[in-house]
């Protein structure tokens, strides 16, 4: 904005238009102008002093239509404000980014559409648990390192590889190595409104030596180490393209479901049990195990 420039033309001269003038020719009120030039959106070239009217080049009608266009997009306006600073390059990748996204938003929306029109007619695990094979198997007592933390579901992808990588390196740093894959405990729901906790657990093969690194690393992001007891699980197998949400919710419904028909009882906290490179795997490759620990009914009955 030059706030030098004579109100009928700009500082070389061009000729500016009023704020009405300019409102029509945009198709646009003088209302969402005065929005637009508050938000940096699109910044009058000149503003009187004196009375504080606000003019426009000619050549800013394309661009107030084009701030139209990314709103009738459903961008948000700081989003709007980002791409409008750019070069036409640049703008266009910041257009198709953010679009990107939405389609992948779209697309995990419908499928919880479909999860939640099943659920709601009582057919949900029954929709679900075709598509996933119920197995058991029997784990034996671990020696874990572990860091817990409160969150809500969209910081979880994020904190779930930050947080394995940061264990993996202390176990092969520290508690010598690595000793079966990487899971997460949900000891409580991790949705939108509740924050879990939820538990990432390295399996290691020096007790003392990972004693010794909790003991060093203190409470810092909730560190520790534990003795996981042996248990069975009983598990499914899915994809990387199932972990996302709402199939993944699907895949704990299938084994609930299944472990309550075989007369079992679930014994412990939800888990996911992560047994590929995440990054190098593809969409269909299997990356996780979806699992409960599980007793039989009678022995959980003689333990109450």
């Amino acid at each position: 904005m030059d706030a030098h420039a004579p109100h009928n033309g700009s500082a070389d001269g061009e000729p500016l238009l009023t704020i009405g003038e300019f409102a029509a020719r945009a198709r646009l009120s003088p209302k969402a102008l005065r929005l637009y030039d508050r938000l940096g959106l699109l910044t009058p070239a000149y503003v009187d002093g004196f009375t504080g009217y606000r003019h426009y080049r000619p050549a800013q009608v394309e661009d107030a239509r084009t701030v139209v266009l990314l709103r009738r997009l459903g961008m948000p306006l700081a989003d709007i404000a980002a791409t409008v600073r750019l070069d036409g390059e640049g703008a266009g990748q910041a257009v198709a980014a953010y679009w990107a996204g939405v389609e992948e938003r779209h697309a995990e929306q419908r499928t919880l559409v479909g999860y939640l029109r099943g659920r709601l007619s009582g057919r949900g695990c029954e929709m679900y648990e075709k598509d996933f094979e119920i197995k058991t198997v029997d784990v034996p007592e671990q020696y874990v390192i572990c860091e817990s933390r409160h969150l809500l579901a969209e910081e979880l992808p994020v904190w779930i590889g930050a947080s394995t990588q940061r264990l993996e390196e202390a176990a092969e740093r520290e508690c010598g190595g690595i000793a079966a894959p990487a899971f997460v405990v949900y000891h409580s729901e991790v949705t939108q409104d509740s924050d879990g906790p939820a538990e990432a657990c390295v399996p290691v093969r020096d007790a003392e030596a990972a004693r010794a690194w909790a003991q060093r690393a203190g409470r810092e992001r909730g560190t520790g180490f534990r003795v996981e007891p042996a248990h069975r699980l009983a598990y499914t197998r899915i994809t990387k393209a199932q972990v996302s949400y709402p199939q993944i919710i699907g895949a704990f419904d299938a084994v609930e479901a299944w472990v309550a028909r075989e007369g079992l009882r679930v014994a412990g906290a939800c888990r996911e049990i992560y047994f590929v490179e995440w990054d190098a795997a593809g969409p269909q490759d299997q990356v996780c195990d979806v699992a409960f620990p599980v007793t039989a009914a009678a022995e959980a009955a003689g333990t109450a």
